[in-house]
């Protein structure tokens, strides 16, 4: 068993979201063993009040900055043994936390991905009969997705474990976060959002931390963007999303682990390139943007690579069954 964990620290990520939190807040500071903490992003709306309303302290961050350097300067501002990443557009039941914590003692584990349910808006009636995410998975193609999205909610009903947890609500190790740290930086700050959870459960993996899908933590969720709604995502951020899945290959995979699976790497990235070419051609720039941010990915990858546990590889392909 791991050593047992003391508070639990509850990091809510505003971004003039206030009308988000006065829903969300409640369910967060009802955990039990809870602090909760609201990382103001430079917010121009009542974030502040709303969060000193239910009792969350503050952290205000006078500049607005990247969704990993907001996350990491809560982090760091913070102390509590276990960390729930949540956003704040997630409403937790109410023994969320009850589930959930315990998980983190059993040897090995790290993190914990609860299961999400979707939602259309922030009240109880909005709730809908389908899973929004039961954990995540990284394939042997390196090609990272939600668990179970949009499936029905009668389903992912066993614990077990899984590639990762999904960064709108998932639990994390303190000791964990630390130890995945480069730089200082827990979540890497040049990826700015998309796929920084993706790569930070990745690199939790390599040092030999699991995680485990726990379904009776349940939270609800009205996700901004899912593989269903990402026709309607910014080119902007799609070009984020492309060029991060490269640069978290670049800093994480090994030949070692990559040696099995190049065969389905290099059809992916064909497939890949042929769809930007035929659909989504301004995502050419996203190749160029990847190639500027490798000197910074490289660097990151020789301090990834000189702490992982060298006996483990990754369980690409791992979720959690229906």
């Amino acid at each position: 068993m791991s050593e047992p964990l003391g508070r639990t620290t509850v990091l809510v990520l505003s971004v003039d979201e206030a009308h988000l939190l006065e829903h969300s807040l409640p369910a967060a500071a009802a955990q039990p063993g809870a602090e909760v903490v609201v990382i103001d992003n430079a917010s121009s709306d009542t974030t502040r009040t709303v969060a000193q309303a239910h009792g969350a302290r503050v952290l205000g961050l006078r500049e607005r900055v990247s969704y990993a350097a907001a996350i990491n300067a809560g982090i760091v501002a913070t102390d509590g043994d276990a960390v729930l990443l949540l956003n704040a557009d997630c409403v937790l039941d109410a023994d969320f936390l009850a589930a959930a914590r315990p998980r983190l003692s059993q040897r090995g584990v790290g993190s914990v991905a609860p299961r999400l349910v979707r939602s259309a808006g922030m009240h109880a009636g909005d709730r809908l009969d389908r899973i929004d995410a039961a954990g995540m998975v990284v394939d042997r193609r390196r090609k990272n997705t939600l668990v179970g999205h949009d499936e029905p909610a009668t389903g992912y009903l066993q614990a077990s474990e899984a590639f990762g947890g999904d960064g709108a609500c998932v639990l994390y190790r303190r000791e964990v976060l630390a130890a995945c740290a480069v730089g200082g930086e827990v979540f890497d700050e040049d990826l700015e959002l998309w796929a920084s959870d993706v790569d930070l459960a990745w690199r939790a993996r390599l040092l030999g931390w699991r995680c485990m899908y726990e379904p009776r933590a349940v939270a609800w969720h009205m996700r901004f963007y899912s593989p269903t709604t990402r026709d309607g995502l910014p080119a902007a951020h799609r070009r984020l999303q492309f060029r991060n899945r490269l640069l978290m290959m670049v800093k994480n995979d090994s030949w070692a682990d990559v040696r099995g699976d190049l065969h389905r790497i290099a059809f992916y990235e064909v497939l890949a390139l042929g769809h930007v070419l035929l659909r989504e051609r301004h995502l050419l720039r996203a190749y160029w943007a990847a190639a500027r941010a490798l000197p910074a990915a490289r660097r990151r990858r020789a301090v990834v690579q000189a702490k992982r546990t060298r006996a483990v590889r990754p369980p690409f392909g791992l979720r959690a069954p229906r």
